[in-house]
């Protein structure tokens, strides 16, 4: 499948079925920790990046005979989704096929255009990212697409809020040294009360980044900003949650499309697609063996990454 992966194990979502609507590492930001890698088309421009049918016709096919039931259809993966400018078409077909929810997954970067709204209106989870407040450290952190202004971000969200009727889980990432002083923390702490998000989701790097010149925050740490956001504030970074297990016959491919969109441990990898380590283990030697996967050591651990 072209558009459509998974589902996935989520830490967020649970089991995710998701649908890349804009080509690889198209973003508005080159994040420092982006653990896709850097950006190859670094762009604020909304327009049809992908046919709209083609994703909608491909999700058919999947939800006639699905491997695995999704908790969610989430829109996002491998770019930022708000610039494909047919969006809310996107989901409104998406919600004529099936009740399953639809997610989207936005770094906040378009939240101040009327269109991105109006389009993310239709559907019933956003889960926006805002790293910082600070527009020195988000030019730093989010190397954003130079048309782009942090206080338009802010208000955008703050203005979507009061208009959405879901769910909107606000996630935070962390990198050691960065955006995680007191200072920064308290600022962000006096915006996000202001957002109103339903949940506050607090993460840190666990895969290799796109520079290596940054690194992630210790649990110990994620415990301490906690308490400033209180009861709403969640920890995201640690163990996935199990998924069901594909059929045999498809695993080699379910495990290069998961790797091939982002680094995953051997037992990221095995909980996802739920193979057997040991079953697994065979089958990324294959993979390997083919010249498909490869596989690089980072904190210790080793990742495995698609070709």
């Amino acid at each position: 499948m072209r558009y459509i992966f998974g589902p996935v194990a989520s830490r967020r979502l649970g089991r995710s079925l998701g649908i890349d609507l804009v080509p690889y590492k198209t973003c508005s930001f080159d994040c420092l920790y982006c653990e896709l890698g850097t950006t190859t088309n670094l762009t604020s421009e909304r327009k049809t990046y992908s046919v709209p049918q083609k994703i909608i016709d491909e999700l058919k096919g999947y939800l006639k005979k699905p491997a695995l039931q999704p908790d969610y259809i989430t829109l996002g993966g491998s770019g930022e989704p708000t610039l494909h400018d047919h969006l809310g078409t996107i989901i409104a077909e998406i919600k004529k096929l099936t009740s399953i929810p639809v997610a989207v997954l936005t770094n906040s970067s378009l939240l101040d255009r009327d269109d991105v709204k109006e389009d993310l209106l239709r559907s019933d989870v956003i889960l926006p990212s805002l790293d910082t407040v600070s527009p020195s450290l988000f030019t730093f952190l989010n190397r954003p697409h130079p048309s782009l202004d942090l206080k338009k971000i802010i208000q955008g969200l703050i203005d979507f809020r009061k208009r959405f009727p879901g769910q909107i889980w606000l996630e935070i990432l962390f990198c050691r040294g960065i955006n995680d002083s007191e200072e920064e923390v308290r600022r962000l702490q006096e915006v996000i009360r202001e957002i109103n998000p339903d949940k506050i989701q607090l993460n840190t790097l666990d895969r290799p980044p796109a520079e290596d010149s940054v690194f992630p925050v210790s649990r110990e740490e994620l415990e301490r900003i906690k308490k400033f956001f209180g009861e709403k504030a969640e920890i995201i970074t640690g163990s996935l949650p199990e998924d069901a297990r594909g059929s045999t016959a498809d695993r080699k491919k379910r495990i290069y499309n998961l790797v091939k969109r982002r680094p995953c441990t051997f037992d990221e990898v095995s909980l996802a697609l739920g193979i057997p380590k040991m079953a697994l283990m065979d089958l990324i030697e294959s993979l390997k063996n083919e010249g498909k996967v490869s596989q690089r050591l980072h904190n210790n651990q080793v990742y495995y990454q698609g070709r």
